[in-house]
């Protein structure tokens, strides 16, 4: 059984390679879903990340979908103890926004379709610089506060108002971000390393990174000359055009041969060894697609070989 690792400071244990949900209700039915959760939780998986607006841009989708798939299976298995759930506010179509009304009307919804009386981790999904940070941090601050959120993060948020959140929070006594959720991977390391990794950093946060395969490049199956049936593709593909994407590729491949794994293992493998790095986020429409994402947690790369896909993704 793999080990459990700290989620920054706080009271959370978490498997080193987080599910994502926004697969559930868009690419994978309910039924699907329960497959790749049951496989998941079958493998010592305990950290799943959704949010409220999974998936509102599916054709008579409404937004929620995924967090009800989620909600049902909980009730179900009867797990909820087990297992360490992340939502995100903001982007829900009739949950606009992080004005403080926003906030606690969407955790309420959220709380429903999850069908529990907490969420573990409750993320603002997107910024909203027109909100003070302080309308924000009081609004969380109130769900901790009810019981109704355990822990606060933040998602797309500019090293600047990060900053600001937290020294609110420190000034006032109130709750504080404890985790964030950047874009970041082999081929998108501009947005986080830099001034946004030196605040998570300063302040002890934990990084769950999403987009860790970039969309499914970094698994490996987009190569010159082959299509892939995905409705990522076009954002995949786009990496096949770079010199760097190649670089990374050609690396990928090598050192998952030394280690008889995946390109996909590999390239979460150096993202887990990352700074400030909890687990990288990662999904799974089906599950024969798991284990090449569970192996995350068994594998060690060399210094050298960590070096060499720094170096390559450069």
């Amino acid at each position: 059984m793999t080990s459990l690792r700290p989620l920054g400071s706080t009271d959370l244990n978490v498997f080193p390679l987080a599910l994502g949900g926004n697969v559930f209700g868009w690419t994978a039915d309910e039924a699907q879903s329960f497959a790749v959760l049951d496989a998941y939780a079958a493998a010592g998986g305990n950290f799943l990340d959704t949010a409220d607006s999974y998936s509102a841009w599916v054709t008579g989708n409404r937004g929620g979908e995924s967090e009800t798939i989620i909600g049902n299976w909980l009730r179900a298995r009867g797990n909820r103890s087990d297992v360490v759930i992340a939502t995100k506010v903001s982007q829900h179509p009739e949950y606009q926004g992080l004005t403080a009304g926003t906030i606690k009307a969407a955790a309420d919804a959220s709380l429903r379709r999850l069908g529990t009386d907490h969420i573990d981790l409750y993320y603002t999904h997107f910024d909203k610089p027109e909100v003070p940070v302080e309308e924000i941090i009081g609004a969380l601050d109130e769900l901790v506060a009810a019981g109704k959120v355990r822990h606060i993060a933040a998602s797309n948020i500019s090293p600047e108002r990060l900053k600001a959140s937290l020294d609110f929070s420190e000034r006032e006594g109130l709750a504080r971000y404890v985790a964030l959720q950047p874009h970041y991977n082999l081929v998108s390391r501009e947005t986080y390393e830099g001034a946004l990794l030196d605040v998570a950093a300063q302040g002890g946060l934990a990084a769950v990174p999403y987009y860790g395969l970039a969309a499914g490049f970094l698994t490996g199956k987009y190569r010159p000359g082959t299509a892939v049936d995905s409705p990522r593709a076009a954002g995949a593909g786009k990496h096949l055009r770079t010199e760097r994407g190649r670089r990374v590729l050609t690396a990928l491949d090598e050192i998952a041969a030394a280690h008889d794994t995946r390109p996909a293992t590999v390239a979460l493998a150096w993202l887990a060894s990352r700074p400030t790095v909890a687990a990288p986020i990662a999904s799974a429409r089906t599950a024969g697609q798991l284990p090449a994402l569970l192996a995350v947690a068994e594998l060690r790369l060399t210094e050298a070989e960590l070096h060499r896909l720094t170096e390559a993704a450069a």
